[in-house]
């Protein structure tokens, strides 16, 4: 700890609390923020679910922080569903987006049933999720405690859309990104070079067109 208590001069800017835009997209680290809650016999363990007392509804809850561009470090809270004694709606929606977070952060396109993509969609508990990272698109909701507008995660952008594919977390289109870690999906490998081409043709090739979440 810093002994001079009394001196700010080093202390961190303070962070806007302004709402990050709605559809903005970017990439974040999930933290599951245990609960407490099992039920070994739906594969929940290691305490990381959530219930309800007054509803019985279990689900996790979720701090996600953006690692890159613009809104790096900021953080986004929000819920994903596991159980409701409503029905399966909501637990099926959960189901569905951890599937799209688990395309995202491993670079699988949603009509990939290879046995390899497969097994890449399987985990062996909760813990497995706590930790992915992804690329996100940010939405706004209100918020039931008061009706406030609030940033919310409900969406994860897979291969299959054209942003992961010129998402490059500066906010403008760029050259392809080197070979990325095997947790974070949602960066491209480098494509091959393709050979020189004389000058006079390269200036006939057309402009690299800017992703549409840099427009």
């Amino acid at each position: 700890m810093d002994n001079n208590w009394n001196d700010f001069n080093n202390a961190e800017s303070q962070q806007s609390f302004d709402l990050i835009p709605k559809g903005t997209i970017a990439p974040v680290r999930m933290t599951i923020k245990p609960g407490g809650y099992d039920d070994p016999n739906r594969g929940w363990t290691g305490g990381y679910a959530t219930r309800n007392a007054d509803t019985g509804a279990v689900f996790l809850k979720v701090e996600y922080v953006i690692t890159e561009g613009k809104y790096a470090k900021r953080k986004v809270w929000s819920n994903i569903g596991l159980f409701s004694q409503k029905g399966p709606e909501w637990g099926n929606m959960g189901r569905s987006f951890i599937r799209a977070i688990l395309n995202s952060s491993r670079g699988l396109k949603d009509k990939d049933n290879t046995p390899q993509a497969q097994q890449a969609r399987r985990i062996n508990g909760l813990a497995d999720l706590d930790g992915l990272e992804f690329l996100a698109k940010i939405d706004v909701e209100k918020d039931q405690r008061d009706d406030s507008d609030k940033n919310t995660i409900k969406f994860a952008i897979t291969p299959d859309h054209k942003e992961y594919q010129g998402f490059s977390g500066g906010g403008s289109s760029a050259p392809a990104a080197p070979p990325a870690p095997a947790n974070q999906g949602w960066q491209q490998p480098a494509q091959q070079q393709a050979p020189q081409q004389p000058q006079q043709q390269a200036t006939s090739t057309p402009p690299t067109q800017t992703p549409s979440w840099a427009q």
